[in-house]
């Protein structure tokens, strides 16, 4: 199994049971960025995980995804909308556009967790010309109040064996595969 460092952020704790899930999985280092920023040398891989601030990762995660340079990424995400919704994927590349140079994305996960209640409240009080306080938005927030569950969890321990899994199936077509060893 590779080498795994997990750094995260999270505000309601939705981030961080996922990132324990991964830690878990993998054998990996856990890293709560909001604390203290880790050192990532030596590791073969680097899960990134933050929740999500308007389509983006959250403002401490935008920070600290451009010092990750030159490493085998993941990147995991929680948010209150659906799980691979657009939302989801542009989330995704905006994290992605952020890292360091010569990253190399091996996979992404996201998770639907419930959304901080302050922000429910905010939203609720922003009256009808909110755009996110609707009748749907509200049967969202419902919904995201149960994640992260055990089935998410488990998702989340999947999602190593699968990134390994991956990792050697690419070596073994790269060591095959003499025109890509130039």
């Amino acid at each position: 199994m590779s080498k795994w460092a997990i750094a995260y952020t999270s505000v309601t704790g939705n981030t961080r049971q996922v990132a324990e899930a991964i830690a878990r999985a993998s054998g990996g280092d856990l890293f709560n960025i909001d604390e203290s920023m880790p050192n990532l040398e030596g590791y073969e891989i680097v899960a990134l995980g933050y929740w999500l601030k308007r389509g983006a990762p959250d403002p401490v995660m935008k920070n600290f995804l451009p010092t990750v340079r030159n490493v085998r990424v993941v990147l995991f995400e929680t948010h209150g909308v659906e799980n691979g919704s657009e939302h989801v994927v542009t989330a995704f590349a905006r994290a992605a556009y952020l890292l360091g140079k010569g990253c190399d994305i091996l996979g992404t996960f996201d998770c639907q967790g419930r959304v901080d209640p302050e922000l429910i409240e905010k939203r609720k009080a922003a009256g009808a010309d909110d755009p996110h306080n609707t009748v749907d938005s509200v049967k969202r927030w419902e919904r995201a109040s149960t994640h992260p569950d055990e089935e998410d969890l488990r998702r989340a321990e999947e999602f190593v064996s699968k990134i390994e899994q991956k990792l050697i199936l690419r070596q073994k077509y790269l060591s095959s595969a003499p025109f890509f060893n130039r």
